[in-house]
């Protein structure tokens, strides 16, 4: 039995290409590239071989030129160089030197299952750096959207889709067998004249909902002017814009190599804890 399907991912990738066509804002993208490029500019070493996973537009690949390496090859759903399905990615083991995604494994199914397909994909010593949606992001519209459709519906129906915490992603990296893991969030709150200016940035950009168990029903008009009214008295500002919340969960790790520092074994320590405390007190005395 396969993983649960959360996401129609056909669907998905019918809005991703409509949106690349028609000039998708690129604000999120943007932002995360920028963030990238930092990161890799960090790290002194050469990627000959690299690989942009999923991300819907050219911003990571971008980054990665901007980095002073080779431009990646872009493979995605939606478009790129290869048209692939993120979640089972058609190349052989060790291809690759570094491996970036952006703002695409959230739509996985099987987010483990496609961390360890990346780390398949990864020679020894490589670099994987990621960035997915945090499941802090949109809030302020789940509420609203719930809220509204509790009071005058009855009932809740799943409008917005679920995200991975940050704080699973490091146990999720060490499952899929990266070495030296680390994941990190970056929040940040955007403002917008009303939750209608929101939602439409939302379809600009291929990220309506496409839960597989979406309500078949689209949002009735009298549910949506009661969650943009619920929306404006809870979470606007002083001169009448709302916020909306995002979060960038960034995830990183590398292929194990032998040369890398690893932790110290487990009861190798040559000086008991107690004695070390015994000693420092000595000294402050």
């Amino acid at each position: 039995m396969g993983p649960p399907k959360i996401f129609d991912r056909g669907l998905l990738r019918g809005r991703l290409a409509r949106a690349m066509t028609r000039g998708a804002p690129d604000f999120l993208m943007a932002r995360a590239a920028d963030d990238l490029l930092d990161r890799l500019l960090t790290v002194k070493r050469e990627f000959p071989r690299s690989l942009d996973l999923g991300s819907p537009s050219a911003h990571f690949a971008q980054a990665v030129a901007a980095s002073g390496r080779a431009p990646p090859l872009r493979a995605s759903g939606c478009g790129g160089d290869v048209i692939i399905d993120e979640e089972a990615p058609p190349f052989a083991p060790n291809a690759f030197d570094l491996i970036v995604s952006g703002m695409a494994l959230q739509w996985v199914n099987d987010l483990p299952g496609a961390l360890a397909q990346v780390r398949r994909m990864l020679a020894p010593d490589g670099l994987f750096i990621a960035c997915l949606v945090g499941g802090a992001s949109l809030i302020e519209l789940r509420f609203a959207l719930a809220q509204a459709e509790e009071e005058i519906a009855g009932g809740a129906s799943p409008r917005v889709s679920p995200f991975v915490d940050v704080r699973d992603m490091g146990a999720l990296l060490q499952r899929a067998g990266f070495a030296l893991p680390v994941a990190d969030v970056d929040s940040f709150t955007l403002r917008y004249d009303s939750m209608f200016a929101l939602m439409d940035d939302l379809r600009a950009m291929g990220a309506a909902n496409v839960l597989a168990k979406r309500a078949r029903k689209p949002l009735r008009r009298d549910v949506v002017t009661r969650a943009a009214r619920i929306y404006a008295e809870r979470f606007s500002d002083a001169d009448g814009r709302v916020r909306a919340s995002f979060e960038i969960i960034w995830a990183s790790g590398w292929a194990p190599h032998e040369s890398q520092q690893k932790p110290a074994q487990r009861g190798s320590a040559t000086t008991r804890l107690e004695d070390a405390m015994k000693s420092s007190r000595k000294s402050d005395a």
